[in-house]
């Protein structure tokens, strides 16, 4: 793994020691002459199909060209990443890339790609914060109250998620790790019927990212026990940080823009310029803040791959603790 992950932050350091001026203005010139997809593994809707267009339709105003979002939804996120691992690496196919990609690089012992050697990091756009959220008739008002009910009851609390693998269902298995409990995983075909199971009882907890986890919460209908960043956050401002009770817990999904392997460092430098830039825009943190979500730091192509490999590490560990299974 740490060649593979050396190569893979060789790859996107290659873009970043290009000098930038002079093959932006080249790639300007030239660059799109014809559609570019932006390939989504998550269905349509999602709030990564909505991150992609929004990201999409500043590129093709920028970039006076024309950017498509593609939804390939299936094998969580696998097809749409196997799709653009496969594609030329020309600049006219981009991937949408999550924190689902990150976990599946371990998750799946032999996939048809490999993510750090076959996929280069273009830009990071944004982080989500995900809550540990409970239906209200649950015995537990805090996190201690919910482990220790949770510990008197081994096997008899169902933790929900967007299905198996994916960001909600990693965090509930880091929980089960660190905090030594024992969870039912009950997986499902996405957020909504998940949240809808929860509020009608049929589960008694889930880990689920803002977007759809605070009007839910805003309104009584679910009760939050803890963020999983270890600062509060805004949209939840009494809501502590699960790391106050256990010791280590961090958890996120984000969103990035990924390319294949071989994609023009010109190419990659452009778009980084012009994604990162696309986070100062009011309108477009508005709109991802109506996602729950919030602007990734400023990264070079270099700096994104950092924070995917190190992304990978952190879920490996996850993953090799509990023993995670792909299904």
């Amino acid at each position: 793994m740490k060649s593979t992950r050396r190569r893979f932050l060789q790859l996107a350091s290659s873009a970043a020691l290009v000098p930038a001026a002079p093959y932006v203005a080249r790639a300007q010139g030239g660059y799109p002459n014809h559609p570019v997809r932006i390939i989504v593994g998550q269905a349509a809707g999602s709030s990564s199909d909505i991150t992609a267009r929004l990201i999409g339709q500043w590129l093709s105003e920028k970039l006076n060209g024309q950017f498509i979002v593609e939804v390939r939804p299936g094998a969580t996120g696998n097809i749409a990443t196997d799709f653009v691992a496969h594609a030329p690496g020309d600049g006219y196919t981009l991937l949408l890339l999550n924190a689902q990609n990150t976990i599946n690089a371990t998750l799946y012992e032999k996939p048809s790609f490999d993510f750090q050697r076959d996929i280069v990091p273009v830009a990071g756009v944004d982080r989500v914060t995900l809550v540990m959220e409970v239906n209200p008739s649950f015995p537990a008002k805090t996190v201690a109250e919910f482990i220790a009910y949770a510990k008197a009851n081994p096997g008899k609390v169902n933790m929900a998620s967007a299905g198996i693998g994916g960001p909600q269902h990693a965090a509930g298995e880091m929980f089960k790790y660190l905090a030594g409990v024992d969870m039912v995983h009950v997986p499902y075909r996405g957020s909504t019927p998940a949240v809808t199971d929860l509020l009608g009882g049929q589960v008694q907890v889930m880990f689920d990212v803002t977007p759809t986890s605070v009007p839910q919460i805003k309104n009584g209908k679910l009760r939050a026990l803890g963020v999983s960043t270890p600062t509060r956050i805004a949209a939840l401002p009494d809501v502590p940080p699960i790391a106050e009770t256990v010791k280590g817990y961090e958890a996120s999904a984000w969103v990035g823009i990924g390319a294949p392997r071989g994609t023009p460092a010109e190419i990659v430098a452009l778009l980084n310029k012009q994604i990162t830039a696309s986070l100062s825009d009011d309108t477009i943190k508005k709109r991802l803040g109506d996602l729950g979500a919030d602007p990734l730091p400023p990264m070079s192509p270099a700096d994104f791959a950092k924070f995917v490999s190190d992304d990978v590490a952190r879920w490996a560990k996850v993953i090799k603790a509990t023993g995670m299974k792909p299904g």
